[in-house]
């Protein structure tokens, strides 16, 4: 009998062992299976912006007049900008939507407008055969993928930072950036290739539609992972209370103005930094730095894909150390280095160009790392995505759509090729400060409403 009753009791701990491992192995394949579909969308929602701003010269080539370079070019990024003047209107359709009816059938509805206007794009008519026509018809198709945009990010943040584990919500929730940059990473390194293999003569001519046309496939495969998603833990808690906030946007303005604010400010960085590294490096470093283009294509990849590797590292650090100081490295990093970073491409060489452009890209990622989770820490889960999307796209609208068209505007009134490099210090100044007066929010759990 002595010996039979540790026996007893040890069967139901291996028996608890084995369930437990069954359930934290169900829950990781749950999680890989919520991140896949969450990236798999926001992939393909930042493919066609990372096209536009890698083909910027050949945008400018087909949709407008020749005889200037630099106004051609700046005709192309003012369309890029055009864009983001949908977004807060986007991000209030899309994010009141999202708080009501939930998140999963609007993020479905997202992918389907983002990459059916991507594909659109690379059927349209050129300068050349339509004349006004051409560049009226790339407004419109951009104002309509802005549109879709402004309930990407957002949603896309809320999904993963709702069915996250509290002790992992920052590295689960940097994968929004990690799918994003690495969209950036392959449209680049199509770019590259393409041209590697065929020459910048075919991609001018008829690889930047082939390109824009991928987005059909990559728009379908997103759509199937997101409609095979249950709706959130968080969102459906609430729904089971009737919490479900009847006018999220009404309340969010009503009771967390305070937390929009903070939002707001976040993303001034992120939108300015974004933007530069993202869509106006190729083109600077073709036209003001004197690099080939096929240079300048290998130098923008190398960069992504550091930032692209490294934002988990800085998400996961950010559950351990707070997101404070994470996304203040961030601000301080670029306050510091951007010019010095400027300079340092301006040498000439492919490696000088690319390790200024992975530092830039460490920064990046430290404050992309935590920043995702502390916007979603901010507000609860009543209001959650649509007090996102009002925030991040009215900062994103105001800081991130002009980004590529004011840097290439202060070069030619200055005459100062490295003049951009004040543009993003001031934004990671304005940034920082907002960072130092927010509060701590890592330990914190989700609040329902």
């Amino acid at each position: 009998m002595g010996t039979d009753t540790p026996m007893a009791g040890a069967a139901p701990s291996a028996q608890q062992a084995r369930r437990t491992a069954i359930d934290d192995a169900a829950r990781a394949r749950r999680m890989r299976k919520v991140i896949a579909a969450a990236g798999a969308g926001h992939f393909v929602e930042w493919f066609d912006f990372g096209l536009y701003g890698t083909l910027a010269s050949v945008i400018a080539l087909k949709f407008f007049a020749q005889g200037n370079d630099q106004a051609a070019l700046l005709s192309a990024f003012a369309v890029f900008g055009a864009g983001f003047v949908m977004r807060p209107l986007g991000g209030l359709f899309f994010g009141s939507m999202g708080d009501r009816v939930g998140r999963k059938n609007t993020l479905a509805l997202v992918i389907i407008i983002t990459s059916g206007a991507t594909v659109v794009m690379g059927l349209l008519p050129t300068f050349d055969a339509v004349g006004l026509l051409a560049p009226l018809l790339l407004v419109i198709v951009r104002l309509v993928q802005g549109f879709a945009a402004g309930g990407e990010s957002s949603g896309a943040t809320t999904l993963l930072a709702e069915y996250a584990p509290s002790n992992r919500r920052g590295f689960v929730s940097s994968f929004v950036d990690v799918f994003g940059f690495a969209s950036f990473v392959v449209g680049a390194g199509l770019v590259f290739l393409f041209t590697s293999t065929f020459g910048s003569d075919a991609l001018n001519g008829w690889g930047w539609r082939a390109l824009f046309m991928l987005a059909l496939p990559l728009g379908l495969a997103g759509l199937y992972l997101r409609q095979r998603l249950e709706d959130t833990p968080e969102f459906r808690a609430i729904q089971e209370r009737g919490k479900v906030a009847a006018a999220p946007l009404r309340t969010s303005l009503r009771t967390s103005w305070r937390a929009l604010l903070y939002c707001v400010g976040f993303v001034v960085l992120k939108a300015v930094g974004h933007w530069i590294l993202q869509t106006f490096m190729p083109s600077y470093l073709q036209k003001d730095l004197a690099y080939s283009q096929q240079l300048s294509y290998a130098v923008t990849v190398v960069g992504l894909l550091a930032i692209t590797i490294l934002v988990p590292v800085f998400g996961l650090l950010s559950d351990r150390i707070g997101r404070k100081p994470v996304m203040l490295v961030g601000c301080v990093g670029f306050l510091v280095l951007t010019y010095p970073t400027l300079v340092l491409m301006s040498q000439g060489t492919f490696w000088a160009a690319a390790g200024a452009m992975i530092l830039l890209g460490v920064f990046m990622a430290a404050f992309d790392g935590a920043m995702s989770a502390a916007m979603a820490e901010l507000f609860p889960t009543n209001i959650r995505y649509g007090s996102m999307a009002i925030a991040y796209n009215v900062s994103v609208a105001l800081f991130g759509g002009i980004t590529p068209y004011f840097a290439t505007w202060l070069i030619a009134s200055t005459g100062d090729r490295f003049a951009p490099a004040f543009y993003v210090m001031a934004a990671a100044l304005v940034t920082g400060l907002v960072v130092l007066r927010s509060r701590e929010t890592y330990r914190e759990p989700l609040q329902e409403v």
